[in-house]
């Protein structure tokens, strides 16, 4: 018998969360008559072509079936052994990848930017991008790597991803954009997703989708489509080049369709100002950081900890410092969920 929460309580991750009805449905519609496989199928260039009307240029799109995947592809193309990989300390790649972008790049290096909010300091960057460049004792700078949104929940403007890429582009470095809540970003920024990414140097974006309406579906978006024929066999020898692909990319077409991924990541954000908002009038109750998306870090009392979690919520906290917890909130969340959390916070902070 499960001992999960109840759907209502639960704010560790968005990744929780089920399907939409949409990319279901879709996936249903697939799996009738037959395909070509190995994404030689009709849905997958389908896919393909929306991202190119969403991005506003060619582009060419590998599916795989993990961020993590995505992730770890895109910097074995992008870095050799000897290289490191630039990114914020706090980063998804830095910390909860279990040495996936060390395994799949044969060695590179990952080396943790400092900066506010999880976003990577440009002038730390600018220093990292020459630090022993050149020097065959050091790994040597390739790649630098940015979250969007990042792991606190800030979203990086265009202007400040132009200033990072014009900074790798100037040192001859890649950028690779994790972009595993790419969608809450581009809903919170209300710009065209170009202007955040290959406008604004991003050479490859791993496109998540996931956390926000489908299954098992991820994607890389490659801009700079000389990198296409070493990342499709990098797929293949990653065990990510699906049979049968037409249901991953079933997903991502009904993800993209009607604009489903942004208005699925602007109910998400949306839910997660309505929490910042009903907990600012809590008292002991500090809010921490910026929180432009979905993610939302506070600094609660330990008897409100101990109460929501004897109230059968789900959240992480103290993994940071005492008495920090993170609370995350989804397409699938509804307005009531956000009240009754922000009751229960209310009600146990006396």
């Amino acid at each position: 018998m499960s001992t999960a929460p109840p759907a209502a309580r639960v704010f560790s991750s968005d990744n929780t969360a089920g399907a939409s009805p949409e990319v279901l449905e879709a996936v249903s519609r697939a799996a009738a008559g037959q395909a070509l496989p190995y994404g030689a199928d009709d849905i997958t260039a389908t896919v393909r072509r929306r991202l190119c009307e969403v991005f506003e240029r060619d582009v060419d799109v590998l599916l795989v079936s993990t961020g993590s995947a995505a992730n770890a592809l895109s910097l074995a193309a992008l870095t050799p052994p000897w290289g490191s990989v630039l990114c914020h300390r706090d980063s998804h790649i830095n910390n909860d990848e279990c040495g996936a972008p060390e395994f799949y790049t044969a060695g590179a290096k990952l080396v943790g930017l400092g900066g506010s909010d999880a976003k990577i300091d440009p002038e730390v960057l600018r220093a990292a991008v020459r630090h022993k460049a050149g020097d065959v004792h050091s790994v040597e700078p390739s790649v630098v790597s940015v979250t969007q949104a990042t792991e606190t929940g800030a979203v990086y403007t265009p202007d400040e991803i132009r200033t990072l890429g014009s900074i790798t582009k100037d040192a001859g470095l890649r950028l690779h954009m994790d972009g595993a809540r790419f969608a809450g970003a581009v809903a919170a920024l209300g710009c065209a997703p170009a202007d955040v990414t290959w406008r604004a140097g991003v050479d490859l974006l791993s496109f998540g989708a996931t956390k926000n309406g489908t299954m098992t579906a991820d994607a890389i978006v490659v801009f700079d489509r000389s990198l296409t024929a070493e990342l499709s066999f990098r797929a293949k020898r990653a065990g990510q080049l699906a049979a049968k692909m037409r249901f991953h990319a079933a997903q991502f077409d009904a993800y993209l369709t009607d604009d489903l991924w942004l208005r699925n990541a602007a109910h998400a954000n949306a839910m997660a100002a309505r929490l910042q908002e009903g907990l600012k009038a809590v008292p002991d109750v500090a809010l921490l950081g910026a929180a432009d998306a979905n993610i939302l870090f506070c600094r609660l009392p330990r008897q409100v900890i101990d109460g929501l979690l004897g109230d059968g919520y789900a959240f992480y906290h103290d993994r940071w410092e005492p008495g920090v917890v993170r609370l995350v909130t989804s397409f699938a969340t509804t307005p009531e969920d956000v009240d009754r959390l922000i009751g229960a916070v209310r009600r146990h902070a006396g």
